[in-house]
């Protein structure tokens, strides 16, 4: 190939949504940042069914707010260190006196609306359990249909759909349910990496993978 149909080639993968590194073909968007290409090839988009983890999950997306999300996943260590492991039953009987020093440590975002919501929601994310069973039972039930999806899963097609349908439905149950920063877009960043869609587009290596598993999931009921 000579070095004008590289370039061609290279320039289709961008705007494709793909970018190759290695031999390993991914999504664009982990750039050139070891630990966020871990995260992508790892765990996003494979489905969860861990009420801990989809707990932790909703509440960094809202510690996320007006930040990237790989200065959280830098910090997500230390969040579950001092979230006692995003357990919502323990995080619940967080008072006062935690939330003053959650504030003080400067190895999570100390902002201390987003830290009172995360307590706020775990005593939220109790309810659902007593209805549902789990959380997972409960984040399952809005698993979009595919004709919601999109033909082909692009850059493009994904930039067109920050929400969805599906995650303003959620949205706006968790929010009736009495749920804080739990916007549309947050729902359906949140959807994205918890599996309850497959986001990683076409020609990522990971997508396949993501399907299989998928395919193979047992929904939760």
């Amino acid at each position: 190939m000579g070095r004008g149909e590289a370039t061609l080639v290279d320039m289709v993968r961008r705007n494709a949504g793909l970018a190759t590194d290695g031999g390993r073909t991914r999504c664009w968007w982990p750039g050139e940042h070891a630990d966020y290409r871990r995260y992508h090839d790892r765990e996003w988009g494979r489905p969860v069914t861990d009420d801990a983890r989809l707990f932790e999950k909703l509440c960094l997306e809202g510690f996320q707010a007006g930040l990237s999300w790989l200065t959280i996943l830098r910090k997500r260590e230390r969040f579950r260190e001092v979230f006692a492991g995003f357990d919502h039953r323990r995080v619940a009987r967080f008072g006062p006196a935690r939330v003053e020093r959650l504030l003080g440590d400067p190895g999570i975002v100390r902002h201390r609306g987003k830290i009172e919501s995360a307590v706020h929601n775990a005593r939220r994310a109790r309810e659902l359990v007593r209805e549902f069973g789990s959380l997972a039972a409960y984040f399952w039930r809005f698993e979009p249909p595919a004709s919601e999806r999109p033909r082909r899963v692009t850059r493009a097609a994904l930039a067109r759909r920050p929400s969805t349908p599906t995650s303003k439905a959620l949205s706006a149950d968790l929010r009736e349910r009495g749920w804080t920063f739990v916007g549309p877009t947050t729902c359906y960043a949140f959807m994205q990496a918890m599996g309850l869609v497959n986001d990683h587009v076409e020609g990522c290596d990971a997508r396949a993978d993501v399907e299989r598993l998928r395919a193979r999931l047992r929904r939760p009921r």
